[in-house]
């Protein structure tokens, strides 16, 4: 437990000592005291608020050729769309209606979605609701893209790094990809102003805690105000279709980790958890998490953006089962929260009192 305790103390360890913290992680009282360390800052800075955030798959195109990503380039049986931009403002304004003041656009790498497309749908959607954030997930693109992007209303970019490691990196990805890439997009899109998330599989093949490791210190070198990990799910049309799955345990051990280790940032209970454990948000929130992406998708579409086996995308996955999604943070003791919920920049209770002494002075 003297790791546990010294990573509580200070978080910034050296990568041995992530690799020591890791494998001790694994015991029962480690698990637990993580755990209550991590629910106890996520409420300084989040109070008992899960965010819920629409999501919008709106193109399973993709020109990459990730060895473990059911919609690559090569993957010939996969049954490709992309939604109109007036398919996506639909989206929208079912979001709205249900609450969400938070869109996010994730789709494969798609040429057909050019700056200009992109621009004018990121401009509309917050043209109709300006009260509402305008998150992206459409991967690599040029600095200028960014740049437009950000000026026509996004404020905030997902773009998991997969892994730290170039020698894993490499092991996943084609060789016309690279980590040093990835790692420069995060860079550039911070520099920009985006709220900026990063994050990587639990359990991908060829993974270790060394590599895990690595993870833990980009993580804390990027500083990004979300991460968003997952257990690994193989998918039957890809290369790694028979590596077996990442652990539901070491991904809730790791949403611990991550918690401590970047207390203000949004963690979100990711739909892998949900698909690999029925009861994987709930153990999710438990463990750190605070954050949930409901499905906004047209339902004709959800099961064509098939990343991974087995995908959860009914039931309370489906947005328009909210209130069963809500009866579900509710009944773990936590909040559902629609509104727009950026990162926190300072803990609950010193907002609460310099909105106090700015009251007093008016």
């Amino acid at each position: 437990m003297d790791i546990i305790e010294r990573f509580i103390q200070n978080p910034e360890l050296e990568k041995k000592e992530y690799e020591e913290l890791l494998l001790a992680s694994g015991e029962p009282e480690a698990r637990k005291r993580l755990a209550e360390e991590a629910v106890r800052l996520r409420k300084l800075y989040y109070g008992d608020k899960v965010y819920a955030r629409g999501l919008i798959e709106f193109t399973n195109i993709c020109k990459n050729d990730c060895l473990y990503c059911g919609i690559r380039r090569s993957n010939r049986k996969a049954d490709r769309y992309r939604l109109t931009k007036e398919e996506i403002l639909s989206c929208c304004e079912t979001g709205y209606g249900l609450g969400f003041r938070t869109f996010v656009l994730q789709g494969g790498e798609d040429p057909w979605f050019t700056d200009e497309r992109m621009c004018e749908i990121v401009r509309s959607i917050r043209g109709k609701y300006p009260d509402c954030a305008v998150t992206l997930s459409i991967g690599e693109r040029s600095y200028e893209s960014y740049r437009r992007l950000r000026e026509a209303g996004a404020e905030r970019y997902l773009l998991r790094h997969e892994t730290a490691s170039e020698e894993h990196y490499q092991k996943l990805h084609p060789k016309e990809m690279s980590l040093a890439h990835r790692k420069q997009c995060l860079y550039e899109l911070k520099e920009l102003g985006y709220q900026v998330g990063a994050g990587f599989m639990v359990g991908a093949p060829g993974q270790t805690y060394r590599e895990l490791a690595e993870d833990l210190l980009f993580l804390r070198e990027l500083q990004p105000q979300m991460v968003g990990i997952g257990p690994f799910v193989p998918h039957h049309d890809t290369p790694f279709r028979d590596e077996p799955a990442g652990s539901v345990e070491l991904t809730l051990r790791l949403l611990s980790i991550i918690r401590i280790l970047l207390p203000k940032v949004l963690l979100p209970a990711t739909t892998a958890l949900g698909t690999m454990d029925p009861e994987g948000r709930e153990k999710g929130f438990a463990a750190g998490a605070n954050v949930v992406m409901p499905n906004l998708s047209p339902e004709k579409n959800r099961k064509k953006y098939e990343l991974y086996d087995n995908k959860l995308c009914t039931g309370e996955e489906a947005a328009e089962s909210c209130a069963d999604l809500r009866r579900r943070v509710e009944r773990a003791d936590w909040h559902l929260s629609m509104e727009r919920g950026d990162a926190a920049e300072k803990a609950l209770e010193e907002m609460e009192q310099e909105s106090k002494r700015q009251e007093d002075n008016l």
